[in-house]
């Protein structure tokens, strides 16, 4: 992976570890800065983008366990606070990675985030080992992608842990969540729209799929549920999201989460209402998606898959 340094201020200080070649660059801050921290750093946070990192590191910072985090994020400011280590990668360099999370004592690791999946088609950023991986795979879809790399790091010596268990408070539950009550029209819509995910999902796509009044509009691809929101909103006005997981997916990594931008798209795209599944989704920043639900009339239900 290659590393670089974005510029710390403050609270960053003590070891730069360079490679040559500008394989990476480290920062350490000095874990005894945050009290109670366990000072050995052993848990890796791969963190991508969104707010599921963010939530993961507080919670390991303050049950004393700051993260090394490994940093796949544009910005990481959220984050830094929480890591006891931070290793900022650019290009994907699983070689590098391995190396790097040995040498710094690591022996658990959480995956996190959203990793653009067009990077696989990109080999000119992938290291010899990264690109090496990605051809010893038979199928490149997201269930077999990620768990193919959890066994690579598992191999390894890694132990990769149910992020989970690390914040339960997160996990939707069933039935009403927030906003409104649904009308029986977006119940029906929903029905159908859990009836299609549920085909879908062990295809490894159409996670996610919007319905209205009975037809299909859009299902997620690899471009991500935002982007099929918006696509959405181009083709009707109206209508329902439904989001399932893969029910024999591994639960240490790809759980789906929601959060406060989720509910700005569909309001922006004219969509009213969010069934998400109800034990395996994750909502970000309760507080702040509950006042946006309320305030754009949507509402969000747990389903049962």
């Amino acid at each position: 992976m290659f590393l670089s340094n974005r510029g710390f201020n403050g609270i960053l200080n003590g070891r730069i570890s360079t490679r040559t070649g500008a394989v990476f660059v480290v920062q350490t801050r000095r874990c005894g800065s945050l009290r109670g921290v366990n000072v050995l750093g052993r848990i890796a946070l791969i963190a991508g983008e969104g707010m599921l990192p963010v939530s993961i590191a507080k919670q390991l910072s303050e049950q004393g366990d700051a993260p090394v985090l490994y940093n796949l994020r544009h910005d990481f400011e959220e984050l830094r606070a929480f890591a006891c280590e931070v290793v900022d990668i650019q290009k994907p360099n699983l070689g590098a990675a391995i190396k790097s999370m040995k040498e710094l004592g690591v022996d658990r690791i959480i995956m996190a985030g959203r990793v653009p999946k067009s990077l696989m088609f990109k080999p000119a950023l992938l290291d010899f080992t990264s690109q090496k991986f990605l051809a010893g795979l038979l199928f490149r879809d997201d269930h077999s992608l990620l768990g193919a790399i959890v066994d690579f790091f598992e191999k390894q010596g890694f132990k990769v842990i149910n992020y989970k268990d690390i914040v339960p408070q997160l996990v939707a539950h069933e039935g009403f969540i927030a906003g409104r009550e649904p009308s029986e029209s977006e119940l029906e819509d929903v029905k159908y729209g859990v009836e299609i995910c549920s085909r879908l999902v062990p295809l490894s796509f159409g996670q996610s799929v919007v319905v209205n009044k009975g037809a299909v509009i859009a299902v997620e691809a690899i471009e991500g549920t935002d982007k099929m929101i918006l696509r959405a909103g181009e083709l009707t006005k109206g209508g329902v999201v439904a989001k399932l997981m893969r029910l024999d997916q591994d639960e240490r990594y790809d759980i789906p989460t929601v959060g406060p931008q989720t509910l700005e798209n569909m309001a922006g795209a004219g969509l009213t209402c969010l069934a998400v599944h109800a034990g395996h989704t994750m909502i970000m920043d309760f507080d702040k998606f509950e006042e946006i639900a309320k305030r754009e009339k949507i509402s969000v239900i747990g389903v049962v898959g």
